[in-house]
């Protein structure tokens, strides 16, 4: 007796364990589509890259020079009971001097007898200068009323400038062209079996018009 009272007590029990499986079973699914809509959302991303010059490169870069500067760039204010507006800049530059070797011509290259070779180089150019903005930072601005990323950008055209003159002031193109002798003649008289001896191209000077 006591089994059948227990076989009955228990029946509820199976009889709800089962539904709630029967249950479960045919909304799970449904639950799952709606738990999906919370979930981060799935990103696509298309691109199409399109090949637009190409162009020969020739320049042989032969010196790079690195600056570090503060620069205070002030801007005139338009108005007489306004402050002047400025910023503070640590600017971190640098300049290349290169020989554009694409413009060696045949008649620049002359063999004397079997032992010689003489080549005359072209002008040793400043080919880049930049601020290198992973190495800069703006230290300050005063008085932009609302337009400071307007004066940082005209600070830093400023600071760019600046590269390019000290680069020229502390003779990037000398050092370009002594840089070249210790380069190119080792390489050449490689390649050659001859002694080399670099020149200097002759540059015509610009006929202007007649008066």
């Amino acid at each position: 007796m006591n089994l059948i009272r227990l076989v009955r007590r228990l029946l509820p029990l199976l009889f709800l364990v089962g539904l709630g499986w029967f249950l479960w079973q045919k909304i799970g699914p449904t639950l799952d589509g709606l738990n999906s809509l919370n979930a981060e959302p799935k990103v696509t991303v298309t691109h199409n890259t399109v090949l637009t010059q190409v162009e020969a490169l020739g320049k042989l870069e032969l010196v790079r020079y690195k600056f570090k500067d503060i620069v205070e760039y002030r801007k005139a204010s338009r108005y007489p009971l306004l402050p002047d507006a400025k910023v503070a800049l640590v600017v971190g530059g640098e300049a290349v001097g290169c020989l554009d070797l694409r413009k060696i011509r045949p008649q620049d290259v002359v063999f004397e007898g079997d032992t010689v070779v003489r080549v005359y180089l072209p002008a040793p150019e400043l080919c880049s200068f930049q601020v290198r903005h992973d190495q800069s930072r703006v230290f300050s601005t005063e008085n932009g009323f609302f337009q400071d990323a307007d004066l940082v950008d005209q600070g830093y055209k400023y600071a760019e400038v600046q590269v390019r003159n000290a680069a020229l002031q502390a003779g990037i193109l000398a050092q370009t062209q002594r840089n070249a002798q210790q380069i190119l003649v080792p390489m050449l008289r490689t390649l050659t079996g001859r002694r080399v001896v670099l020149g200097q191209q002759l540059v015509m000077p610009k006929v202007g018009p007649k008066q």
